[in-house]
């Protein structure tokens, strides 16, 4: 039997597109700054990341305006939605699993 990690996207798995997953998960859409600011990364390392997540599928980038200002607003796509809970699902079964002993082999 294969050990769970090898289930783990990998598009998902770098640190800053984790926390970019867990962020639009919990909201329907989140404006770029405000995501920037919450998880503490630079605007070209954000877009970086949401590229990775947009080019994947995951991500769905609309840009707008408030006013005369730009704005870029995100959000999960469903594809994006079921590949996270699928990630979280295999977390719990890493984190959660019972380790074997060698009576259990």
């Amino acid at each position: 039997m294969s050990h769970p990690r090898h289930a783990l996207d990998e598009i998902i798995h770098a640190p800053v597109r984790l926390s970019i997953m867990a962020m639009l998960a919990a909201a329907e859409t989140a404006e770029f700054g405000f995501l920037r600011d919450t998880i503490e990364v630079s605007d070209s390392l954000l877009s970086k990341h949401i590229q990775t997540l947009e080019k994947a599928g995951y991500v769905r980038v609309t840009k707008g305006f408030v006013g005369k200002r730009p704005r870029t607003w995100l959000a999960l796509t469903d594809e994006g939605r079921d590949a996270f809970q699928n990630y979280t699902s295999v977390l719990r079964q890493i984190t959660e699993a019972t380790p074997r002993t060698e009576h259990d082999k």
